[in-house]
């Protein structure tokens, strides 16, 4: 697994380009942006796929087709998600992702 730390998502951008551009194939990116909270880092790759997707406000069945795995699968990531990040609920999650930036209104994320 490749780790990128950059101050600001342009920065990430710029280094994800150039590290699938080296190694197209085999190249896992896990990004890390400075100001992002540790309790992130916690989370699986496939943990992050499911936490933006519930920031978005996505259903655990929407989720499941998203990710093509059992909607069982995927509550039990929100559950692993909401244990680890210390929250009650999936709107805390939404409120979370907002407050750290990890999503913004419109659909962009330093992710996508």
């Amino acid at each position: 697994m490749s780790w990128l730390v950059a101050p600001n998502a342009n920065d990430w951008f710029a280094l994800a380009g150039d590290a699938l551009r080296a190694n197209a194939q085999t190249c896992v990116i896990r990004f890390v942006l400075t100001g992002v909270p540790a309790a992130l880092h916690a989370l699986t790759d496939r943990e992050l796929d499911v936490f933006e997707r519930v920031a978005r406000g996505r259903s655990n069945a929407e989720i499941a087709q998203e990710l093509v795995v059992a909607e069982v699968t995927v509550k039990t990531h929100v559950d692993r998600i909401l244990a680890k990040l210390g929250l009650r609920s999936r709107v805390q999650v939404v409120v979370y992702a907002y407050e750290t930036g990890l999503v913004h209104p419109g659909g962009t994320s330093p992710a996508t």
